[in-house]
């Protein structure tokens, strides 16, 4: 999966909450992927727009990071809809 395909999604599927790769500070209950040192981090934000212990994965392909980030992102989601 690249960056547009991500974008295109995000898209097709309304999903909120997400922040790909943007240069800014948390914020609240959202994903985040961010590309640090030319590893890939997946992590989930709480209430508070801090890192969720234990949340955060490390990829080494940004294939695999966007991956795991689009499928946090549609559970995120479906979890607000609730």
């Amino acid at each position: 999966m690249t960056v547009e395909e991500v974008k295109k999604i995000i898209e097709k599927e309304n999903l909120k909450g997400g922040n790909l790769f943007e240069k800014r500070e948390n914020k609240e209950n959202e994903i985040v992927i961010m590309n640090v040192a030319e590893q890939w981090s997946v992590y989930a934000t709480d209430e508070r727009a801090s890192k969720i212990t234990g949340s955060e994965k490390t990829f080494e392909t940004e294939e695999e990071a966007l991956d795991n980030f689009i499928k946090r992102l549609r559970v995120l989601n479906i979890l607000k809809l609730t």
